[in-house]
């Protein structure tokens, strides 16, 4: 299976100014778990991406949508 890097996840982090760890502790998972996730190494379940863009204030579908669909 092909490796995702969430890049726009990434980009709206930075953009708030929140590190890793700001995302692991408001997500109650662990600073490697959470960059795990960003960085394609750990599987996005999609109930992690609705927590996620609930703290953006999004729909998951904002944020993972186009990335997941250029893995074809």
């Amino acid at each position: 299976m092909k490796e995702i890097s969430f890049k726009k996840l990434q980009e709206m982090r930075k953009e708030q100014g929140l590190t890793y760890q700001d995302m692991a502790d408001r997500l109650k998972v662990s600073k490697c778990y959470y960059w795990q996730i960003e960085n394609g190494q750990r599987t996005l379940k999609y109930g992690m991406a609705f927590k996620i863009a609930k703290i953006f204030k999004t729909k998951p579908d904002k944020i993972f949508l186009d990335e997941i669909k250029n893995l074809d």
